[in-house]
């Protein structure tokens, strides 16, 4: 028997694995010292720096690399999450923390991708489930526990292990009214909501490349929930061309500073897997054959066509998230109602990803477009995503949702059913009152 050999390329995450530790080379499995260029945190910072003081340091070491938001429950809901806040507040001040977003800037991923503070090529470790969220611009993301980030903030570095990776390549292209978030849907429905799991993600094929930004940033997003340490997807022009207008007449961009350097090397600075790169598996799936997807209760994984999930009643219908929160979902939510009103006994929440998207919906109007529908505009942030307040269901009421997780109490009501689904099948839900198919709606 012939032996094929082993591949000698490396993938993705060997390549970024082996700069973020300064290796020259590593390969799966092995279990590196990585000095991330950004440290993500959120709301939680508060209860990080309480771990952080019990290790008995005084300072930050590297306070440049920190990224800090107020997303998850703002504006403050209780007094504790006002305390939290102010904590938070103080934290950033003594440790002269500059990469600070305040109540309303809006949801973290979507925040430090707009402010271009995670770029191409960069690792970013975050205490967030969904920090694989920063795969779309051809970066390391991962997320990690409280306790990790606290090791962050004292050392500068957090061992990990590098992971095996998965190749998915997607051919074809979207059908009308399928999106990035069917796609999704349709991965983890096949393959398992722990099928990535511990697994680096790498997406492969012209289908993504012919996808709009914010339609790529959906997927290593979602990609959490198919359990990936992270996903990737490769850096072209859209991506260089997206981040150079967002670094233009930035004077702080230098390449002293590895968190911001100049868009001059933006490019030189991507990482790609080798053509030889050896994958744990690989996967093909065809866009061209796909249709709309709905995550049904209570895991995401639990994926069904929506031509066989039609006519189920809902009480709540939210857009949002930093799954599904973009201007590109607040457009097809308002092309989907406009002229029409929300079903009566039914609720739609549109809680837009960031500040910049609101100001951005405001201009275009699909935020008149929905509240003339009957939708309810929320702050900028996460909302009810996390069931902390902005739209917790009933008791036994059904909310078809945009986000991510649809596991029992996710929206903070365990008695309450969640269905996943895109922007399209959310308003059109609202518009019907149960879960209905946008194309059923836009001809009606």
């Amino acid at each position: 028997m012939i032996r094929k050999p082993l591949a000698n390329g490396k993938t993705f995450a060997e390549k970024a694995l082996a700069r973020a530790s300064g290796n020259a080379s590593v390969v799966a499995g092995q279990i590196v010292d990585a000095r991330p260029d950004v440290i993500l945190s959120h709301d939680n910072t508060a209860a990080i720096w309480k771990i952080f003081r019990a290790l008995g340091v005084e300072r930050v070491k590297n306070p440049e690399r920190l990224a800090i938001t107020l997303d998850h429950a703002v504006p403050a809901p209780t007094t504790a999450h006002a305390q939290n806040h102010a904590d938070v507040r103080k934290f950033v001040d003594e440790m002269g923390v500059k990469h600070f977003f305040e109540v309303g800037r809006g949801i973290c991923h979507q925040v430090l991708s707009e402010e271009a503070i995670v770029l191409p090529g960069q690792t970013i470790l975050g205490a967030d489930s969904h920090t694989p969220h920063f795969g779309w611009l051809g970066a390391f993301g991962a997320g990690i526990g409280r306790s990790e980030v606290a090791a962050l903030w004292a050392m500068g570095e957090l061992w990990l292990r590098v992971p095996e990776s998965i190749k998915i390549e997607v051919i074809g292209r979207l059908g009308d009214w399928v999106t990035a978030k069917d796609l999704c849907l349709k991965i983890i429905g096949d393959l398992g909501a722990d099928g990535g799991l511990y697994y680096s993600v790498e997406f492969h094929g012209d289908a993504i490349q012919n996808m709009s930004l914010e339609s790529r940033m959906v997927i290593p997003n979602m990609m959490a929930e198919f359990g990936a340490k992270n996903a990737y997807l490769a850096p072209d022009d859209a991506v260089f061309d997206y981040l150079a207008r967002r670094m233009t007449n930035d004077e702080r961009r230098t390449t002293e500073d590895s968190i911001r350097p100049s868009s001059s090397v933006l490019r030189q600075n991507a990482l790609y897997p080798d053509p030889d790169a050896h994958y744990s598996a690989e996967y093909t799936f065809d866009a061209s054959q796909l249709e709309p997807m709905i995550a049904c209760p209570h895991t995401v994984d639990n994926v069904r066509p929506l031509s066989e999930i039609r006519g189920t009643r809902v009480q709540q219908a939210f857009l949002g998230t930093c799954t599904n929160g973009r201007l590109e979902d607040l457009a097809i939510a308002a092309e989907i109602v406009r002229g029409k009103k929300i079903a009566k006994g039914t609720r739609l929440l549109v809680i837009p990803a960031s500040s910049e998207v609101l100001r951005d919906a405001l201009r275009q109007g699909y935020l008149e477009t929905l509240a003339d529908a009957g939708a309810v505009i929320g702050v900028p942030g996460c909302g009810p995503c996390m069931g902390n307040h902005m739209g917790i269901p009933a008791p036994n009421e059904v909310t078809i949702s945009s986000a991510n997780r649809n596991f029992r109490g996710r929206m903070g009501t365990r008695d309450a059913e969640i269905y996943l689904a895109s922007p399209a099948v959310v308003a059109a839900s609202a518009i019907a009152g149960v879960i209905e198919d946008p194309r059923e709606i836009v001809s009606s």
